[in-house]
């Protein structure tokens, strides 16, 4: 007999998203998370707009997976806890591109249901931090994304989310998504060293735009400070 997360696997690498189902509950949740939350996309054409990609994005809210799903053109496909994966929700979720992984330990099941997913021409995203990283900056990637990258032939696609880590209510306030530049792994072997090499290519695209992103307060301080400091310098030289 076979068990709820093996069910779940197999409709996940056999069906995959319910275009219809995908479409309604994406653009409902855009229309509702545009009016109370407010974000942008750039670099969305650098998703390319079939076969397989994996994108990866930073983590740091239970939101980031929806906004990457809004921006984009194409269906993603996400990993979820297993334990959402035994309820009466699991069939709809799956239909959503989601498929159960174990949390903290290697689940070659979810692996296997990557591959599928990849070897069909679908895009996944994964996050290489491998958990939300709830304090200031980001963590470390691991390389099981690009891994999965190059047995699939995937290019890696950046992704920055900013607005999602600062919430003054439950929802947060004026997300931003930047798809940075694809990074190939033609040529590269599925080996720890050459997993390394390409999310050491991709990650710095998300560091930067990140420090980039969270910088700009202190840089258009500075800037106005900069301005009323000369306009006092100004006022004190038609004064002499």
């Amino acid at each position: 007999m076979s068990t709820p997360n093996e069910d779940a696997h197999r409709i996940a690498r056999e069906m995959g998203v319910s275009g219809p189902l995908y479409l309604l509950v994406k653009y409902t949740a855009a229309f509702v998370l545009r009016i109370v939350c407010g974000f942008t996309a750039t670099g969305r054409e650098n998703v390319p707009g079939k076969g397989p990609v994996v994108i990866v994005p930073n983590h740091k809210s239970f939101w980031d997976p929806f906004f990457i799903a809004i921006v984009l053109r194409r269906p993603v496909h996400f990993m979820g806890k297993a334990e959402h994966f035994d309820g009466p929700m699991a069939r709809v979720f799956l239909r959503l591109g989601a498929f159960p992984v174990q949390r903290g330990a290697s689940d070659p099941e979810a692996l296997e249901t990557a591959l599928a997913i990849l070897r069909r021409g679908d895009a996944l995203a994964l996050f290489p931090e491998g958990t939300r990283v709830r304090e200031e900056g980001l963590g470390t990637p691991k390389r099981g994304a690009a891994r999965l990258a190059i047995e699939a032939g995937a290019p890696l696609v950046p992704a920055t989310i900013t607005g999602t880590e600062k919430r003054r209510w439950p929802l947060p306030r004026k997300v931003r998504v930047v798809f940075g530049t694809p990074v190939s792994v033609e040529g590269l072997e599925a080996t720890p060293e050459d997993a390394a090499v390409a999310i050491g290519e991709a990650w710095p695209q998300v560091t930067e735009e990140y420090s980039r992103w969270q910088d700009r307060p202190r840089v258009v301080a500075a800037g106005l400070a900069a301005i009323g400091l000369g306009a006092w310098v100004v006022r004190k030289r038609r004064h002499h």
